[in-house]
């Protein structure tokens, strides 16, 4: 191949395609906002699509949409320290297999769309709000392998107290010390 050839424009069409497409992904938007790739993560982003283009034209297969979302939680991994887990790499891998389809057709439509909504949020900072984690969820125990419902563990009562026999504490959390009585000496 002549490197010195200009790229066929269905090829352009596409990595335009890709770099709008990756611009509105609302996860890699804010793992570039917030640095999470490093000081050079708007240019990881630009890689990032590099990348993808170049799977497509360098491979003599089409690839599926499994394999391109697979490479883009791999990425997002690898070089941002992320672990995307909300299922948008697969709506983002299906959105490029279709682009790459529409654009060797000569079709100009998704890659269109999403130019437009690059370009409306371009600029604007996304708003993060971090979920508050349940301690529960973070360290699951699923050692033992059964799908069962957890027993529900009793309630502790609490002990009555005895009147005249326990220690009286002051607003401080000192312990009064009371005298024995009268007549005791």
């Amino acid at each position: 191949m002549d490197v010195s050839a200009a790229p066929p424009p269905s090829s352009v069409l596409f990595a335009k395609g890709v770099i709008a497409r990756l611009a509105i992904w609302y996860i890699l938007r804010i793992a570039v906002q917030e640095g999470w790739g490093g000081p050079g993560a708007a240019e990881k982003r630009t890689w990032l699509a590099s990348v993808i283009v170049d799977t497509f034209e360098d491979q003599s297969q089409t690839p599926d949409d499994q394999y391109i979302e697979e490479l883009l939680l791999q990425i997002m991994a690898d070089e941002y320290e992320a672990i995307i887990e909300d299922g948008s790499a697969e709506s983002v891998a299906r959105d490029i297999i279709r682009m790459w389809e529409e654009t060797r057709v000569g079709k100009a439509d998704t890659v269109t769309k999403f130019e437009e909504l690059a370009q409306n949020i371009k600029g604007k900072k996304v708003e993060v709000q971090q979920a508050p984690q349940d301690e529960d969820d973070e360290w699951e125990d699923d050692d033992d392998g059964s799908d069962e419902e957890e027993e529900e563990v009793p309630q502790l009562l609490q002990p009555q107290p005895q009147k005249g026999n326990e220690p009286e504490v002051d607003e401080d959390g000192f312990t009064l010390v009371k005298g024995k009585g009268k007549g005791r000496r």
